[in-house]
């Protein structure tokens, strides 16, 4: 009798598991699909005609400063826009969608969040 409802719940977590596990996979799902960039025309959102990177940031933001750090680290050229800082930056994340920061611009590409991948492969088109 003890055994069989022993097993009644481990069958019953089994379950539970597999629900959560199935649920939580399937929400993730979608970012899969997700590009990691957007294309579009950026040219009025560079400050500069000899601008080729743009960050869209604010100096609080761990995910900015990791960006800031990697185009050190690469010796890339960008141009730092804090949008807490700047109303004509705050105007334009804005019009970028805005959804947090960072926001880079590279070429014709918008890259939202901190992605290594999207930034090199951004950077190797212009």
């Amino acid at each position: 009798m003890m055994q069989k409802k022993l097993k009644t719940i481990a069958m019953y977590g089994v379950i539970l598991a597999a629900g959560l596990g199935s649920g939580y996979g399937l929400s993730m799902l979608p970012g899969l699909f997700k590009s990691n960039y957007t294309e579009g025309n950026y040219a009025a959102y560079y400050p500069n005609a000899q601008a080729k990177v743009v960050l869209y940031g604010t100096d609080w933001c761990s995910y900015c400063a990791k960006t800031r750090a990697y185009f050190k680290e690469n010796k890339i050229e960008f141009v730092d826009l804090d949008i807490e800082k700047s109303p004509e930056a705050k105007k334009a994340h804005a019009e970028l969608g805005g959804g947090g920061v960072p926001v880079v611009l590279i070429g014709n590409r918008k890259i939202q969040g901190f992605n290594t991948g999207a930034l090199e492969a951004a950077l190797k088109k212009i």
